[in-house]
């Protein structure tokens, strides 16, 4: 096997950039680059950390200069791209012009099928509520049919789709809603909790029976119908929140999803517009579905030594805890303890990234079609 996972790759990484911590591209560029793929990163914002801090400082790349630093790369030739990952955008102008860039690289391969792939993070919001401007939601609308992938949390997934996601049935229709609204090949729902449904329309495989403490990635391929193909993986939840855990999601799936193509025993798939398989193959022979069992297994992998360490700061530090003050800036400093432990372990546990234990298998899922 090649000491790199997936075969030669170059990425367009367009998405924010924090000093400190691994969100956005601070997180996606280098989890690609462990994977072995080559990274140019595009930075939609430069800030001086996440925010979940709740204070931070920096400035929001406009709609120009995003345009102009790739009118740079294309002035010296430097769009040889065969994925491009964007994520956060900071305005709806913005959202435009990475779409601009989107279809530029899809209209240069457009001779050559399968050269060029586009995975979008449509990065809205999450738990129920928008964290951008309203204007950003239409402007997604209006692009995400020029996408190969999309990635949408379960929040994002209902903005898009216009369905309220309550139960099983309600999920899949939405899945359904998007690949036929937006003719998407590919959708992978992230972290939907499957006990905040309605639990007279669960009823899960007995082999996923347990979804108290579990978080589900639901995906899908269409088929030549435009019927989705569903497949669904169940992975234990962890008590803690962590920042940037979609942005290596989406990483990872870029160079996870390359090498499961490329691994296919269709060898002309590769080849074939948008990687999407003939309708004979079933949802968990999909290379999405390959691809996602080795991305979630690495992230688990990840984010367990992730809450070792933090808890191992958080012990070493309580003694030093200043409780001086109101009882405001004694939370304030408070959280920001908590939340400076808990960033993700990226570094020191990369092997993950490359050889992770694999546990969570997809099951192919039909509930509600």
């Amino acid at each position: 096997m090649s000491s790199d996972p997936v075969p030669e790759t170059r990425v367009l990484a367009v998405a924010s950039h924090v000093v400190y911590g691994h969100v956005g591209n601070k997180m996606a560029a280098l989890v690609m680059q462990f994977m072995g793929c080559d990274v140019a990163a595009l930075n939609t914002v430069n800030f001086s950390n996440h925010a979940g801090y709740r204070q931070l400082k920096g400035t929001r790349a406009t709609a120009e200069e995003i345009k102009s630093l790739y009118e740079g790369l294309c002035q010296s030739n430097l769009i040889d791209f065969d994925v491009m990952l964007s994520g956060y955008a900071p305005s709806a102008a913005a959202v435009e012009a990475v779409n601009a860039i989107g279809q530029d690289l899809k209209r240069k391969a457009a001779d050559r099928p399968g050269s060029f792939f586009w995975v979008l993070d449509p990065v809205m919001g999450d738990q129920g509520r928008l964290y951008v401007n309203d204007d950003v939601v239409p402007a997604y609308k209006s692009i995400i049919d020029h996408a190969d992938l999309i990635l949408p949390n379960q929040f994002e997934a209902e903005v898009l789709s216009g369905i309220q996601i309550t139960s099983l049935p309600t999920l899949a229709k939405a899945i359904t809603t998007l690949h036929a609204t937006y003719k998407i090949p590919h959708i992978i729902i992230t972290s939907v909790q499957l006990s905040k449904l309605s639990p007279s329309s669960q009823n899960p495989s007995p082999e996923s029976s347990n979804t108290q403490n579990s978080l589900t990635v639901i995906g899908s391929t269409a088929d030549s119908s435009g019927k989705p193909r569903l497949f669904r993986i169940d992975v234990p939840a962890i008590d803690c929140f962590f920042s940037g855990t979609g942005d290596m999601f989406a990483a990872l799936t870029v160079a996870r999803l390359r090498e499961a193509v490329f691994e296919d025993s269709n060898k002309e798939l590769r080849n074939t517009k948008s990687w999407v398989s003939s309708d004979e193959v079933s949802a968990t022979e999909l290379p999405l579905a390959k691809a996602t069992e080795k991305v979630l297994a690495s992230m688990h992998n990840v984010l367990e030594k992730t809450i070792e360490a933090r808890d191992a700061e958080l012990a070493a530090n309580a003694s030093f805890v200043n409780k001086e003050g109101s009882e405001e800036e004694v939370k304030k400093r408070e959280h920001l303890r908590l939340t400076k432990a808990a960033e993700v372990r990226l570094v020191r546990n990369a092997r993950y990234l490359r050889q992770p234990t694999v546990e969570f298998k997809a099951e192919e899922w039909k509930e509600g079609l």
